[in-house]
């Protein structure tokens, strides 16, 4: 198959528009080529085009900043000479004077298919931008690794921030170039739009899902997503980074784990959690295989400390795309441990994101809806399905307009 970067290097038919016009870039590490040129060189190397600037978006251009809330710079590309700018510094959306300097922005980032995944923010503000600015963006289209599925609570009017772009759930199953249809739709924007389209995407085909298995490297888009399998669980072990768990950084297999802790019994979690499924959800726990783990993080939480914890395994042979539920699968071992833990500190108090007045696991979801049914002692996962099932099926049914990849 081909990207969209691969297509408008291999044919000049559509680069003809971009004649004459001074030309951005918002990419990252995982911004390549199929022969793994990064998107930056291999569209320096075009004949007749004129590359004006860049952007990188969290984690900077280069991927070297470790964690939230920790900003790249702006600052001059020592190859070409071009200003790259940080959407991920002292602005998070672009300036009148950024925009100044390009007529065409090429978006190329690899996505991960959730909305908490800042780049969809990024695309959102870059939109908006456009529009106010008269500019041009296209989207050089990558797959959505997560593939089709749609899972988790709609984002809530006012719960909007920088992981929270617009109301979809945790996994919206577009691709990025589908997100911009759906952002200029949703806010009415008036801007100059295309899609550089896939060939050969097949988001429901086996072993991949949504990623080419075989065809294509992994590239880290940001540092703690390092593989398909991470991909596929973090819509559920993102909500972590809400809590006072470990979620494995500082470990090599991040966002992987359900949970892991030092002063958690994590047999007896998964014990409890399958009491629980099997009473009213036993899909909840199908399509991935639990492991039992212990770990010592090298930074971050628990930093030096034995973990115990349990890790997904959402690769063959263990994988069942259509079965797997990363969110309610997260959802069901916070609802164990404060069953297990009544007076567990589970909720992480502290600033996420540049918000400082509202708890972390809410802004992760879009509203305190889970958080609030983890801590009611009277709840159960078939109260959590009724609820999730209209907000999934309802944006199921919204973004079919928008889809491109049939």
């Amino acid at each position: 198959m081909q990207f969209g970067i691969d297509r408008l290097i291999a044919d000049p038919a559509l680069r003809a528009p971009l004649a004459g016009r001074r030309i951005a870039l918002l990419a990252h590490p995982a911004s390549v080529t199929a022969d793994l040129t990064h998107s930056l060189d291999a569209l320096a190397a075009l004949p007749g085009l004129q590359l004006s600037a860049a952007f990188g978006p969290q984690h900077g251009i280069r991927g070297d900043k470790q964690d939230n809330m920790v900003e790249s710079p702006d600052f001059i590309d020592p190859r070409y000479g071009i200003p790259i700018f940080s959407l991920y510094g002292e602005v998070r959306q672009p300036t009148a004077a950024m925009m100044e300097t390009f007529d065409v922005l090429l978006v190329d980032l690899q996505d991960l298919g959730c909305r908490i995944y800042t780049f969809i923010t990024t695309l959102r503000y870059v939109l908006e931008a456009a529009a106010a600015h008269g500019k041009s963006v296209w989207v050089l289209d990558r797959p959505n690794p997560a593939g089709r599925p749609v899972e988790g609570f709609t984002l809530r009017a006012g719960w909007e921030s920088f992981v929270g772009a617009g109301e979809m759930p945790m996994r919206h199953g577009l691709t990025l170039g589908e997100l911009g249809r759906w952002f200029i739709d949703r806010l009415q924007l008036d801007v100059d739009y295309r899609v550089i389209e896939m060939q050969g995407w097949q988001p429901d085909a086996a072993p991949g899902y949504g990623w080419p298995l075989g065809e294509r490297a992994w590239i880290n888009p940001s540092p703690n997503a390092p593989n398909l399998s991470m991909a596929r669980a973090y819509a559920g072990t993102v909500m972590l980074e809400g809590t006072t768990l470990s979620e494995g950084r500082g470990t090599t297999r991040p966002l992987e784990l359900l949970f892991g802790a030092p002063d958690i019994d994590a047999r007896a979690v998964l014990n409890t959690m399958q009491q629980m499924a099997e009473k009213s959800a036993p899909h909840w726990l199908a399509g991935c295989k639990l492991r039992e783990c212990w770990f010592e993080p090298t930074f971050h939480k628990f930093c030096g400390q034995l973990c115990h914890g349990l890790q997904i395994h959402c690769e063959s042979p263990h994988y069942e795309h259509a079965a797997f539920k990363p969110w309610r699968l997260q959802a069901l071992a916070f609802k164990a441990i404060r069953q297990l833990y009544p007076d567990y500190p589970i909720w992480r108090d502290f600033g996420y994101e540049y918000e400082f007045d509202r708890l972390a696991i809410d802004l992760i979801n879009g509203s305190p809806l889970l958080r609030e049914w983890v801590d009611d002692p009277a709840t159960t996962p078939a109260d959590l399905e009724s609820a999730l099932l209209a907000d999934e099926s309802a944006w199921t049914a919204a973004r079919e307009p928008y889809l491109i990849y049939r």
